[in-house]
């Protein structure tokens, strides 16, 4: 499992690439990465804003390729989380 830091370099990465292919304006993390107390077997739970609506396919391919550039199972949801929960978002 990366660091929170590397996680969140890699999604600053990701960025435009996932802005143009799935439309994603805001992307971040919440949870135990947020909170730097992930472990091995954890998974990196991502917030996402789109920019335009997208379907379910769109979302679950979205969700396969992050965790396939990350190299751990994402969780992926969207941007009506309640903003305690919410990490940092990516700048």
């Amino acid at each position: 499992m990366q660091s929170r830091e590397e996680i969140f370099a890699t999604l600053r990465d990701l960025k435009d690439d996932i802005a143009t292919r799935f439309s994603v304006s805001r992307i971040g993390i919440f949870g135990s990465v947020a909170r730097g107390e992930q472990t091995e077997s954890s998974d990196i739970d991502i917030l996402v804003e789109f920019s335009r609506p997208v379907g379910f396919f769109t979302f679950l391919e979205l969700e396969e390729y992050l965790s396939m550039r990350l190299g751990a199972p994402v969780d992926l949801v969207t941007r009506q989380l309640p903003p305690p929960l919410v990490g940092g978002m990516i700048p």
